[in-house]
């Protein structure tokens, strides 16, 4: 069973609540909470599960040999994404740029291109009872997050209950952090921005086949727009949750988890009751 938990706008409460969903699973299943948030990972600081094992992720990039390079720039023009240029005849690599897409090493003809290790990150991974953990933490000043969380998605694949606490936005990281999932799980702030990006995260989801349900977090008044849309689109509404100062103390402790699993618990019964419903169908 595989649930992803996506949001659209950043700081809406998804890593709270798919901290709390995995905990609360793993009190009667094998459950992996998978943070494919990899430029700012944050859910361990919540489940305190100690890491046992970590390794680097790598991507291949260009590398060319000027005795054999002619200055023919058809890799230049094969490259989508400017990570090669032509400086005075011969070709400089632009790492940062690259997509590891292997289209310049194809066109030289020379063959003065050959394919390097890069690497753009790690991965790392734990457990603590029923409860494992995997997350991937991008260095500094990469941009290309895709690869990590592909690495990311295969840990801990024996897990009975696979819960994904994908990035924010609706770009490429997201699109790879939902594929392959049973269900999507829409955390939406009511206000402008919350329900302007979490319609394009639906919209994300829908192309991608995958059922929704909607839980409204951070609830001060109702936002029109918003319950609209979820009538409209026919979204079930898996559950409210008001705003309260306590949950931002809870956090701030690292104690969010027992405090949304103790006042909240209706919420999140609700919540799994849908999952299952939905993913046995």
């Amino acid at each position: 069973m595989k649930i992803a938990i996506a949001s659209g706008k950043g700081g809406t409460g998804k890593t709270t609540v798919s901290t709390t969903l995995a905990y609360w699973y793993s009190l009667n299943h094998p459950t992996v909470l998978l943070d494919c948030d990899v430029e700012e990972p944050d859910s361990n600081l919540f489940l305190k599960i100690p890491v046992t094992h970590t390794y680097n992720v790598e991507v291949f990039i260009p590398q060319v040999d000027n005795d054999k390079c002619t200055g023919c720039g058809k890799c230049e023009r094969a490259c989508q994404y400017n990570a090669i240029v032509l400086i005075k005849g011969k070709p400089l690599v632009l790492p940062e740029l690259c997509h590891s897409c292997g289209g310049c090493y194809l066109a030289c003809p020379e063959h003065a291109i050959k394919e390097v290790p890069r690497i753009i990150g790690k991965v790392e991974s734990g457990h603590k009872n029923n409860l494992y953990y995997a997350g991937g933490i991008m260095d500094v000043g990469e941009h290309i997050a895709t690869p990590l969380i592909d690495e990311v998605k295969k840990e801990h694949l024996n897990a009975k209950v696979r819960i994904i606490d994908s990035p924010p936005g609706s770009s490429c990281p997201v699109i790879h952090s939902l594929e392959g999932s049973d269900l999507v799980l829409l955390v939406v702030e009511p206000t402008p921005f919350g329900f302007h990006d979490a319609v394009l995260v639906y919209d994300v989801a829908k192309s991608l086949s995958i059922p929704c349900g909607i839980i409204v977090n951070n609830m001060v008044e109702k936002y029109a727009p918003l319950f609209s849309f979820i009538e409209k689109q026919n979204i079930p509404l898996l559950a409210t949750i008001p705003h309260d100062i306590n949950v931002a103390k809870a956090c701030a402790e690292g104690t969010c988890i027992d405090f949304m699993l103790s006042t909240y618990a209706k919420q999140f019964e609700a919540i799994q009751r849908f999952i299952e419903e939905t993913v046995k169908q």
